[in-house]
């Protein structure tokens, strides 16, 4: 693994996240302090409901925040651009593509979007970006294929080819593990690993395979009813800091099996 000095792409000051509305602002979760480093594969574990998407969708800027701040690069977020933000975060989500007639490899094309001119036309360094992220994500075999053709591992790993092409310092992922048997989940978990630490990448997923995160991911934010805490694995199990992601007593991580148990 290549050695990078630790770099902050994204930084939170006390920030709020919830839904506004004529009568009152409902606050899902405030006072949130939490940062992003190159080369880090960074994952967000919580129960059901208790916020995530939404909170990743206000570090991307699809949804505003309630109050606080979020630093893209050490400047405010509301001061980008949608294209600028497009050549900064690329984005994952859970939702499937529509059926088309498009290929992997044309699906792939579209990470360029953004620097591409008016008609869409690739250059020779948008290519480039395209075939790296192709090697990368090992799809050389897949790229004449039809999309609707694959199975939800194959499509996974085609939309986070897609977002590696768009060639971003961040990447945000929303679940990309869900609907996917054991085999892809692991071999997913271990493609971010590989772009976050060969690429210098920053990469932030939410995700409920808890035993994944902890194994294979550098930080953890536990987002809980009323805060979050961050960081590594080791030292939020050796802490037994783990053991509140869940509120129930007769739940416990057990530090052997590397899982939570019923006590």
């Amino acid at each position: 693994m290549a050695e990078h000095s630790e770099h902050t792409v994204l930084k939170t000051e006390n920030l709020a996240i919830g839904y506004k509305s004529k009568k009152s602002d409902k606050i899902i979760a405030d006072h949130i302090n939490v940062e992003l480093h190159k080369g880090k594969l960074t994952c967000l574990i919580g129960k059901n409901g208790i916020g995530k998407s939404t909170l990743l969708r206000t570090l991307s800027k699809m949804q505003p925040g309630l109050d606080g701040e979020i630093k893209l690069e050490n400047k405010n977020i509301e001061g980008f651009s949608r294209n600028q933000l497009a050549k900064m975060i690329s984005l994952v989500l859970t939702e499937r593509i529509p059926t088309s007639n498009l290929t992997v490899y044309e699906l792939i094309a579209l990470g360029r979007q953004p620097y591409t001119n008016w008609i869409g036309q690739l250059n020779k360094n948008d290519i480039a970006q395209i075939n790296m992220a192709i090697e990368q994500s090992q799809l050389e075999d897949l790229v004449n294929q039809r999309c609707d053709e694959l199975s939800d591992g194959q499509l996974q790993r085609a939309m986070i080819c897609r977002a590696l092409a768009q060639n971003t310092d961040l990447i945000i992922l929303d679940e990309p593990t869900a609907h996917l048997d054991i085999q892809h989940k692991i071999e997913t978990f271990k493609l971010l690993s590989n772009i976050a630490h060969d690429l210098n990448k920053s990469i932030l997923i939410s995700s409920h395979e808890i035993q994944l995160a902890t194994q294979m991911s550098d930080l953890l934010w536990i987002m809980t009813k009323n805060k979050m805490i961050t960081g590594t694995p080791a030292a939020l199990i050796d802490s037994n800091k783990i053991n509140m992601l869940f509120d129930s007593k007769s739940i416990l991580f057990d530090k052997e099996s590397n899982q939570f148990i019923m006590k």
